[in-house]
């Protein structure tokens, strides 16, 4: 008599050295679903979360809604696209024509340290123009960014070149360097 219990995911290419982080572009408002339908099939994934507060007239409530809103990030190899593709609410990979572009390494790292150390994060317009600076010190040391406003705390703009979509940390102003 066979078990009821279904098989182990079994590992995809997704650890592989050569897989590389690309940008999903999904239906809106099923960044989430996608996430945990790739996840569950064994892909390595980031979907950036921000949290908005939304008052109504006789109470508040908060939502987690992307930061990027109608993409996922997800990390394939070349040869495991297929799978990634035929997900339910996946649209496409992001790139140029019918090639995919690959997200510089750099900026996945840059915004999954920041969704680990928990920082404050919005969304925010992409910028090509500003001064860049660099956090030294505190749990989002190394992170490389555009700086907006400097006061007793300093903006941060981390930008995904690829999707021209930008978020914004907050971080404290004894922390940040100009380069």
């Amino acid at each position: 008599m066979e078990s009821a219990n279904p098989p182990p995911v079994q590992e995809v290419e997704s650890k592989d050295v050569e897989a590389q982080w690309f940008a999903l572009e999904v239906t809106a408002r099923h960044e989430k679903a996608v996430a945990r339908m790739l996840d569950h099939k064994g892909y390595e994934t980031l979907l950036p979360l921000y949290t908005r507060h939304h008052r109504y007239a006789n109470r508040a409530r908060e939502f987690d809604l992307p930061l990027f809103p109608g993409y996922v990030f997800c990390r394939i190899g070349a040869t495991a696209r297929l799978p990634v593709l035929t997900t339910p609410g996946v649209l496409r990979l992001v790139g140029a024509g019918r090639t995919p572009l690959a997200v510089d390494h750099a900026e996945i790292a840059a915004i999954d340290t920041a969704v680990r150390a928990r920082a404050r994060m919005t969304p925010w317009p992409f910028w090509r123009t500003g001064q860049r600076g660099r956090v030294v010190t505190g749990p989002l040391a190394g992170l490389e960014g555009m700086v907006t406003t400097v006061k007793e705390s300093v903006r941060m703009v981390l930008s995904v070149s690829l999707l021209q979509r930008s978020l914004l940390v907050e971080v404290d102003a004894d922390c940040v360097r100009p380069l």
